[in-house]
């Protein structure tokens, strides 16, 4: 059977793990930010990415947060889960799992740390679609994990049933380009560098998964609408550079969680701090962001 990408498309939010002050988990303030997620018309969710601090999660902590998020959504949007582990076995658990919890999808990154060479990421991908019946969305990101996954690389694991989508996360906009040359309806690509999303959208991927979502959703909808849905390029320019500061803040500081957590607070939905080694924002970054997102609409 053909593999078609039109399931997933849009902006997916990579959704925080808001904490109390003692750091637990806080469900009632994620329950929260999902509602208002959807209601700003957010495609979908992603729940325990790198935004989400999934490693600093403990299994049972990994489990609440999808049960929850699959709760909230009702169906309104697919939730898109992370799996990603140290370790092969551990990573197919976590997919099976969100399967069986009733997730529309699963991103799966390189595992961290160990750095396996191409072969090696093949048969740990492999072994993950094996597994299971739903979607699998690769998270390319070497600045996190620690291994790039080339052009050539990633159209191959279309090979796979069940590999059907990328977030493209290197900030190089030709990967993008690239895989949708490469792959073309075999692979949905999505823009997983906030400060490429007009430029991505505009040449044809998919959709946009960000963290920036978490804060202004609205805008993010607005951005794709305008840019994919009415193609009224000079309106969206215009969004994209009021976007521009806070974007380019949060993701050229080397503290892309912090300064969302931070941000979601001063916007209304406080997420607490993240869980260490990761630290608050401080005052001083604080009004920075504050600065950055009085220039959007959204913001103000």
């Amino acid at each position: 059977m053909k593999k078609t990408t039109s399931q997933f498309k849009g902006v997916f939010t990579a959704l925080v793990t808001p904490m109390k002050a003692n750091g637990e988990l806080h469900l009632p303030k994620l329950e929260r930010l999902i509602n208002n997620q959807i209601k700003q018309g957010i495609h979908g969710l992603i729940p325990l990415g790198s935004t989400g601090e999934f490693y600093a999660l403990t299994a049972t902590e990994r489990e609440q947060v999808i049960t929850t998020t699959l709760k909230v959504a009702a169906g309104r949007v697919p939730v898109v889960a992370g799996v990603n582990a140290g370790a092969t076995r551990d990573v197919v658990a976590y997919a099976r799992q969100a399967e069986k919890l009733g997730c529309s999808g699963v991103m799966v990154a390189a595992p961290y740390y160990s750095l396996p060479r191409p072969d090696e990421l093949f048969r740990h991908i492999s072994a993950v679609n094996n597994a299971i019946g739903i979607p699998i969305m690769i998270y390319n990101y070497p600045g996190r994990t620690g291994v790039d996954m080339a052009t050539d690389f990633i159209a191959s694991l279309t090979k796979l049933k069940n590999v059907r989508y990328v977030k493209e996360s290197t900030g190089e906009m030709a990967r993008m380009t690239t895989l949708m040359r490469l792959c073309g309806d075999r692979l949905g690509v999505f823009c997983g560098c906030d400060t490429l999303a007009l430029e991505s959208l505009m040449v044809g991927t998919v959709g946009w998964v960000g963290g920036v979502a978490n804060v202004l959703p609205a805008s993010h909808v607005k951005l794709y609408e305008l840019t994919v849905e009415k193609r009224d390029y000079v309106a969206a320019r215009k969004l994209f550079f009021e976007l521009l500061p806070t974007l380019e803040l949060m993701e050229g500081g080397g503290k892309y969680t912090q300064w969302v957590k931070a941000a979601c607070g001063l916007m209304g939905f406080d997420s607490g701090a993240p869980r260490q080694p990761l630290c608050a924002a401080s005052k001083a970054e604080c009004a920075q962001l504050l600065a950055a997102l009085t220039f959007c609409e959204e913001g103000r």
